[in-house]
């Protein structure tokens, strides 16, 4: 049998293959290209191997098949059956079978600790560095307040709730990271992370990690200019409240829940992109009311330790599927892959390059998460499944709560959905946006949004449900509350998930 790049060769007919764990390895960079240029197949990713599964058959079913274009790449009698197995099973995604991580590139490329575990040397030259950005010159683009400023106020360049989000937010960090090593003395420092898993670290707590005071009015350039940020000094909620945020938010659920997705997914569809950014959005609510705003949580320091954390946990992922590389992370996609490859959707303004630039790690991490799907786990569970499969119900099924279109762009910010039995908030999520949605180009791409909440039954059997939408600091009749029929009478979608038998 010939071998692959990605895997190991199928040397004998799998009856239930599924695309993570056998299909995907079944396209070599050669076979993807031929098939690309012969007739626009897409053999890269799952959707498109999917898509083309009856002309994939075609080409490679002898004596006529053309597809791989070589004689040592052609299939063998085992291979095409366990790929006619994939199709009669239903096209399964199946788990990604867990991978060592990738060897150490070479020349060494930076590595990131865990703040709590930095050396006091290493510590100093941390703190030398951020004090050395806060000193400079606002205006000079390399001065801590240029450098936040670019993902709320004044620039708004974030790419948020879309597919860019974690590939721009990767190489935001490295050109703040690069900042930090244009200090003198401190030409070899890294970014640490903080893991949201433990306690807010006693480093961040003390200066100059604690706060910011806003040297300029970061809203006198935005365009148009915004009032209300100038004097202005970063605000955090206190370590307990911030640990029982995590808690409440559901941030660590919604982090292994991303971490067990076999495909990437979209911010509003699933896999792991919508898991990721829901535990990055909670994540944000959790720590405070600077974090909880979208204009301005840049210059709180803690957003550097908590998005080097998001790479973290993103490189984990990666790592797991094998997906650190281009055409490894191509295999992991679904449908919309056009935001990976399209020539205009694929740029991270303002830095020059294009996603596929920071697929490949831009750093490593002195840990990564390695976790390994868990049988019956919730998030192995779906609210849909393709009919070709066998499923069951479970008498301990978990509930899926969906609240429905929810018009962001008539929300003035960040905001709240908490779902109430009897009364009593059950379970509530933070949805992380602008002030003014309306003038951000991603939310006014993708307007209207859904909020999943997943639970036992047994919080809400035989109780009586509602649904709450409140904006933090929101001064409206009735407090922080938010009519539902100003946030487009959102409809709610329950249903029991199921598991495959």
């Amino acid at each position: 049998m010939p071998t692959t790049e990605n895997g190991p060769p199928v040397e004998q007919v799998v009856a239930a293959p599924t695309y993570m764990a056998d299909i995907r390895f079944f396209f070599r960079p050669q076979d993807v290209e031929h098939m690309a240029a012969k007739g626009g197949i897409e053999l890269g990713t799952y959707e498109g191997v999917k898509e083309n599964a009856l002309a994939i058959v075609a080409h490679t079913t002898p004596p006529n098949g053309d597809m791989p274009p070589d004689a040592e790449g052609k299939w063998s009698a085992e291979r095409l059956q366990t790929f006619r197995n994939w199709i009669i099973n239903g096209y399964p995604v199946g788990a990604a079978t867990p991978v060592e991580p990738p060897p150490a590139a070479q020349p060494p490329i930076r590595l990131r600790k865990d703040i709590t575990t930095l050396s006091d040397a290493e510590f100093d030259k941390l703190t030398a560095a951020f004090n050395g950005l806060m000193a400079r010159d606002p205006g000079d683009p390399n001065s801590y307040f240029a450098l936040a400023g670019q993902h709320g106020l004044p620039k708004k360049k974030c790419a948020h709730l879309e597919d860019r989000f974690n590939p721009w937010h990767r190489k935001y960090l490295r050109v703040f990271e690069d900042a930090l090593r244009s200090v003198p003395g401190c030409e070899e420092v890294t970014l640490p992370y903080w893991d949201i898993a433990t306690a807010l670290p006693v480093r961040l707590q003390n200066p100059p990690l604690d706060k910011y005071v806003l040297p300029a009015d970061p809203g006198a350039a935005a365009h148009p200019p915004v009032t209300g940020f100038f004097p202005y000094t970063t605000e955090r909620f206190p370590a307990a409240d911030i640990a029982r945020n995590v808690t409440e938010f559901g941030v660590l659920v919604q982090v292994t829940t991303s971490l067990n997705q076999s495909l990437w997914g979209s911010f509003n569809v699933g896999g792991y992109q919508k898991f990721s950014i829901q535990a990055h959005d909670n994540g944000h609510g959790s720590i405070g009311p600077t974090m909880g705003n979208q204009r301005v949580s840049a210059f709180d320091p803690v957003f550097w330790f908590f998005h080097c954390n998001i790479d973290r946990l993103w490189l984990s992922w990666q790592t797991r599927v094998g997906a650190t590389t281009i055409a490894g992370f191509k295999t992991t996609l679904g449908e919309g892959a056009g935001w990976f490859t399209g020539p205009l959707r694929n740029q991270l303004d303002p830095f020059g390059v294009t996603v596929d630039q920071v697929i490949e790690p831009q750093a490593s991490y002195d840990r990564l998460e390695l976790v390994s799907p868990v049988e019956g786990a919730m998030e192995n569970l779906t609210g849909n499944i393709d009919a070709a499969r066998t499923f069951a119900f479970r008498s301990d099924s978990p509930v899926s709560v969906r609240v429905k279109g929810i018009d962001r762009l008539n929300i003035p910010g960040s905001f709240i959905v908490s779902l109430l039995a009897d009364g009593e908030p059950v379970a509530k999520q933070f949805f992380f946006q602008s002030d003014e949605p309306r003038t951000c180009e991603g939310c006014v791409n993708h307007g209207l949004v859904n909020i999943d909440f997943r639970m036992s039954q047994q919080k809400l059997l035989d109780r009586t449900l509602t649904v709450r939408i409140d904006v933090p600091g929101h001064t409206g009749e009735i407090g922080t509350a938010f009519p539902l029929s100003r946030a487009g009478n959102p409809t709610i979608n329950a249903r029991l998930l199921v598991q495959e038998a």
